[in-house]
């Protein structure tokens, strides 16, 4: 199956790409194709958006997900606004140590939290039934950042039964647990399943 990848974030491009190396898989910017507005309060109706954007653009079937660290001592925040947290200024890494840095100074003492994907797939823009995959992440935030794979908040993304954060982890590890690698998974099983 071909399918435009609604995203242009490098570390996603990466992620994915690796789980579904079976697929043929265009990344909107080499179509041309530009990010899609999000403005939703919910990873699903942002996920939907981006999905149905490319697959218009591209008269193709495209793949998008909406991903985010909810922690709930900030009743949930960063959530859907985590690549933005600390504002919109500069480069993806300078943004992503940034919003890191946020993080660490208004947490307190209770740092559980996790990381959510909501993964969608249409076949056609209007398609009436997309395909929806959510995976789930849990762990802790550390105390100061750790590790150099991975992006966004991975090096703050403590787990506790490894004793690593995620940006500790070899990519390969981080596909097969994270957020994103379970959300995968059950997509790749309704693909399966013809749903």
């Amino acid at each position: 199956m071909r399918l435009v990848l609604a995203s242009s974030n490098p570390g996603k491009l990466r992620e994915i790409g690796a789980v579904l190396s079976g697929f043929d898989i265009v990344p909107q910017s080499a179509l041309g194709i530009a990010d899609a507005e999000e403005p939703h309060c919910t990873f699903l109706e942002n996920a939907l958006a981006k999905a149905r954007h490319a697959s218009g653009a591209a008269n193709l079937p495209a793949l998008a997900d909406d991903s985010g660290l909810c922690v709930p001592a900030l009743g949930g925040e960063p959530g859907v606004h985590s690549a933005y947290y600390a504002g919109r200024e500069g480069e993806r890494e300078a943004r992503d140590a940034r919003n890191n840095a946020k993080l660490l100074s208004v947490l307190g003492t209770e740092r559980g939290a996790f990381y959510v994907c909501l993964m969608v797939l249409v076949r056609r823009p209007e398609d009436p039934r997309p395909l929806v995959a959510e995976g789930i992440w849990r762990g802790e935030i550390a105390r100061a950042p750790r590790g150099t794979n991975g992006f966004g908040y991975d090096p703050l993304f403590w787990l506790p039964s490894l004793h690593k954060t995620a940006a500790e982890l070899e990519p390969e590890h981080k596909n097969r647990i994270s957020h994103r690698g379970m959300a995968l998974q059950k997509l790749l099983a309704l693909l399966d399943d013809g749903t």
